[in-house]
C-alpha cells in the first residue's frame, strides 16, 4: 500500500521505533503495589498514561518520523494478547532469553476476539501528536509458535485461527483512524520450513485491507528465509543489521531486496552508545542495496532492555546522523 495514498508523507530515512522501550521505575514500582494490593488496576493504568505521554513527548523533540506508543501497558509481546483473549490460559514460567522470564499461554480452547485490546492505547497516543502513530500488534504465526497447544490438530490450525483474532484487531486500528501497522512476526526466522504457513497466516490478516503493513523480525537464519520471505504480505520489513554487522547485505547482492526496509542501525543488546561515524557506514552500506526511497532507519529491535538514559541516546544518534544524510541526499 502507498503511503502516500493513505495520506501520509513522509521524508527521505523515516525514523521510527520497533516497538517497545524502557519502563520507567515508576510504572515498575507502581506494578508491584498492584499485584499486592496497594494500589487499584485504575491508578495503575494512570501511570502507564503517564509513561506513554512522556516518551511521545520524547518523540515528539527529537524528531522521530512514525511515533510508537512504547508499550508501557505491555509485558511479554505474546503474553500481552493471550492474557487477554478467550480460548487462552497462562501457564507457568518459562525463559525467554538470558534472565528475562514469561508465562507461556496456552491453548485451551477455541481462540476468539471480542474487543479491541490496543486501539484505547492507539487513540491515546495519536492525541499526542500529529506524527503518524504505529499500530503495534503480534503476529499469528508468533503467538502459536510461542504458545502451548491444547486443543486445535495442528499448528498451521492454530496460527490460522489466530490470523482471523488478529485480523480483527486490525480492522478495529483502521477503523480508529491508524494507517500504519506493524505486525510482528519474530518466530519465523528460526521455524525456517515453516516460512509458507507464515506467508498464509499473514495473508489472511492483510488481505484487501486499507493500511501500510510492516512486519519485524530478528536474529533468525535469514539466509534460509531470503528471499521466500519478501512473499510475506507486508509493505515494509523491519530487520536487524547491526547486531550482525550487516551481514543481511550478502542475501540482497545475491537476490535483490524489492520491498521497504526499516533498517536497525543501533544495537539493542549493548550497553554502547554507537558513534555517529558508525550509523553513517551502516546506512551508506545498506543505501547501495536498497533504493533510498524504500529505507527507513531505526532500531534493530525493541528498547525495552536498555536503561531510559540508552534508549534515548540511541534514538538522539539515528535522528542526528539521518539529518545529516537528508542534507547530502536531498
Amino acid at each position: 500500500m502507498n503511503l502516500e495514498s493513505l495520506g501520509i508523507k513522509l521524508p527521505l530515512f523515516p525514523v521510527s521505533s520497533v516497538g517497545s522501550f524502557p519502563k520507567p521505575l515508576s510504572i515498575k514500582k507502581a506494578r508491584a503495589q498492584f499485584c499486592s494490593g496497594e494500589i487499584s488496576e485504575n491508578e495503575l493504568f494512570e501511570v502507564e498514561k503517564e509513561a506513554t505521554r512522556k516518551w511521545i513527548e520524547f518523540q515528539n523533540d527529537i524528531g522521530i518520523d512514525v511515533v510508537v506508543d512504547g508499550e508501557m501497558y505491555r509485558g511479554d509481546m505474546v503474553a500481552y494478547f493471550a492474557e487477554r483473549l478467550p480460548g487462552f490460559e497462562v501457564g507457568g514460567f518459562v525463559r525467554s532469553y538470558g534472565n528475562r522470564y514469561y508465562r507461556k499461554p496456552i491453548v485451551t480452547g477455541k481462540v476468539s476476539w471480542e474487543k479491541p485490546l490496543t486501539v484505547s492505547w492507539w487513540e491515546y497516543a495519536q492525541s499526542l501528536t500529529k506524527k503518524p502513530v504505529k499500530g503495534m500488534l503480534t503476529g499469528p504465526y508468533t503467538i502459536m509458535d510461542w504458545s502451548f497447544n491444547e486443543y486445535y490438530n495442528s499448528r498451521r490450525d492454530t496460527a490460522l485461527a489466530l490470523a482471523q483474532v488478529v485480523r480483527r484487531e486490525v480492522e478495529a486500528l483502521i477503523a480508529a483512524g491508524a494507517r500504519i501497522i506493524q505486525i510482528d512476526e519474530p518466530a519465523c526466522s528460526v521455524r525456517t520450513d515453516e516460512l509458507s504457513l507464515v506467508v498464509e497466516a499473514m495473508d489472511a490478516v492483510t488481505r484487501d485491507l486499507s493500511a501500510y503493513f510492516l512486519t519485524h523480525i530478528c536474529y533468525g537464519d535469514f539466509e534460509k528465509i531470503y528471499p521466500g520471505m519478501l512473499d510475506i504480505p507486508v509493505d515494509n520489513f523491519d530487520l536487524e543489521m547491526s547486531n550482525s554487522d550487516n551481514s543481511l547485505l550478502t542475501c540482497f547482492k545475491k537476490q535483490p531486496f524489492t520491498k521497504d526496509l526499516s533498517a536497525g542501525v543501533v544495537d539493542v543488546h549493548t550497553h554502547r552508545i554507537e558513534s555517529h561515524e558508525e550509523v553513517v557506514k551502516r546506512i551508506r552500506e545498506i543505501a547501495e542495496f536498497v533504493p533510498l526511497k524504500q529505507l527507513w532507519i531505526d532500531p534493530d529491535c525493541g528498547l525495552k532492555t536498555r536503561s531510559v538514559k540508552e534508549a534515548k541516546q540511541k534514538l538522539r544518534t539515528i535522528v542526528d546522523t539521518v539529518k545529516e544524510l537528508r542534507k547530502e541526499f536531498h
